[in-house]
């Protein structure tokens, strides 16, 4: 596919505009997935949804496949799989409880949960600013979540376990992107979490009808979320993850909850009151908080504990291990060259 091809490649402003789209895509699959996920139950909704989305892009990218056809690719693939179904099924069922606005801003916290499994993950500590983010967010969805009664709903909890759930995915795509290939590990990813909602509806949940599957609303709901909230979002952000940090991409990302809130709005029908609206403003701050800012680097060792090479030599130490660089000329110390330019004009 020529948009994953080499002309864009080292501009990272263009990964960015992917991830905005992604973003997009998913903003409007927050009311899809409300409309779905009311027909069909959300396991197999979700097999369905990765199984259509896994063939699609092995049809796409055969030749990848055949070519990194590796156990280190299964089997990592597979482990982002199943973070994937885990973050989605959570998310999913907790859409039943909610409405899609709130979910699409609770999912976004995932924003501010990311520099702390960050920490976790690269050994990168949170800043000050992070900290005062976290604490903005809390507030903020206290007032988005919490009921007149301070009760905190199911579907507003089960959301803001399934934004961690995607913090830690986003995390780790980003960490194993370098070491393996983005889209292979997609597909990997994807067939890993349609088998995930298999064996959980098998065991948990009834099969869902065929008439109901076959229902025109339903197949339109779910070529959408297939297609683009599915193979092509989660596609541009696997990719993206590559060249943009997780911590600046997932600013990107986090746009997806303004646009879930628009299209919920449009098409749901959802209300908006003022607290709801000044809820998703401190949200949205803490996001632009949290991400705005660079995260620390944890002293993990203390220098005495370095080792050797990868401190400067003290004074008088002869260094180590001077060996020539190919195509230019060997540097020698200050005296041994003054002794051989003596030899050389006698």
């Amino acid at each position: 596919m020529a948009l994953f091809g080499g002309h864009i490649k080292g501009n990272a402003n263009w990964y960015k505009l992917l991830l905005l789209s992604a973003a997009v895509i998913w903003g409007l699959g927050f009311v899809l997935m409300k409309d779905a996920v009311g027909v069909v139950t959300p396991s197999w909704l979700l097999a369905i949804r990765f199984g259509l989305s896994g063939i699609i892009l092995a049809v796409v990218f055969f030749k990848k496949l055949r070519a990194f056809f590796t156990w280190q690719h299964i089997v990592y693939g597979s482990l982002l799989g199943v973070m994937l179904f885990a973050a989605f099924w959570v998310q999913t069922v907790g859409l039943i409880y909610t409405t899609p606005g709130k979910n699409a801003f609770l999912t976004a916290s995932y924003v501010v949960l990311i520099p702390f499994i960050h920490w976790i993950v690269s050994r990168k500590r949170p800043s000050l600013y992070n900290l005062i983010a976290a604490l903005l967010c809390i507030v903020g969805m206290g007032m988005v979540s919490l009921q007149e009664s301070l009760t905190f709903g199911f579907g507003e909890l089960l959301t803001i376990m399934s934004a961690a759930l995607f913090g830690l995915h986003i995390v780790y795509v980003s960490k194993w992107s370098t070491r393996f290939d983005v889209m292979v590990m997609t597909v990997y990813q994807f067939l890993a979490a349609s088998i995930c909602g298999i064996l959980v509806g098998a065991f948990t949940e009834p099969l869902p009808a065929l008439a109901a599957v076959l229902e025109p609303s339903f197949v339109i709901n779910m070529a959408y979320l297939a297609v683009f909230a599915s193979s092509i979002a989660l596609a541009f952000q696997n990719v993206s993850l590559k060249h943009v940090p997780p911590a600046q991409a997932s600013l990107f990302l986090s746009m997806e909850a303004v646009f879930g809130v628009l299209f919920s709005v449009l098409i749901y029908g959802e209300r908006l009151g003022l607290r709801l609206i000044a809820g998703f403003c401190l949200i949205f701050i803490a996001i632009v908080v949290s991400e705005t800012f660079p995260l620390k680097k944890v002293p993990w060792k203390r220098k005495t504990e370095e080792p050797p090479g990868d401190q400067p030599p003290s004074q008088g130490a002869q260094p180590r291990n001077l060996e020539p660089i190919a195509g230019q000329p060997e540097k020698l110390p200050s005296k041994q060259a003054a002794t051989l330019s003596q030899q050389e004009t006698t």
